[in-house]
């Protein structure tokens, strides 16, 4: 099996609900997903998939969706002031934690037919979460 793994940089802000602690408040982080994409075969230029092309089709997605955007849960009680001041605002069915980023990135680019296997973020240069489907 080859492997290939590209790492891109993105900002969102967020907080979490039902959480003790400095995320239960409007802050934000400087990301970095790290996508691992999977194969058997090789392309007919020797590879899974060139890293430029990995980095073009997550970077208009998150571009679009997640970069510079606060992420809430939509029964955070800020959502309609946020969205009434026009602020850039993603509504999430969980809380936006880097655990449900981590998935939601998967989830794209298993939707438009790639061979993602499993993507991390780093939400701090010490704290990663990840998804991969059992």
């Amino acid at each position: 099996m080859y492997r290939v793994s590209k790492s891109v940089s993105f900002c969102y802000g967020h907080r979490l609900l039902n959480y003790q602690g400095k995320c239960q408040h409007l802050h934000g982080h400087n990301a970095r997903a790290v996508i691992t994409l999977e194969s058997s075969e090789l392309d007919e230029r020797g590879m899974v998939m060139d890293f430029s092309e990995v980095k073009q089709l997550v970077w208009a997605w998150l571009d679009r969706e997640i970069d510079h955007t606060l992420l809430l849960h939509r029964d955070d009680p800020v959502l309609p002031l946020l969205q009434e001041a026009g602020e850039r605002v993603r509504i999430t069915e969980e809380n936006p934690t880097a655990e449900v980023i981590a998935r939601m990135i998967f989830d794209y680019l298993k939707g438009q037919g790639y061979p993602v296997t499993d993507v991390t973020l780093w939400e701090t240069d010490s704290s990663c979460a990840g998804y991969r489907p059992v």
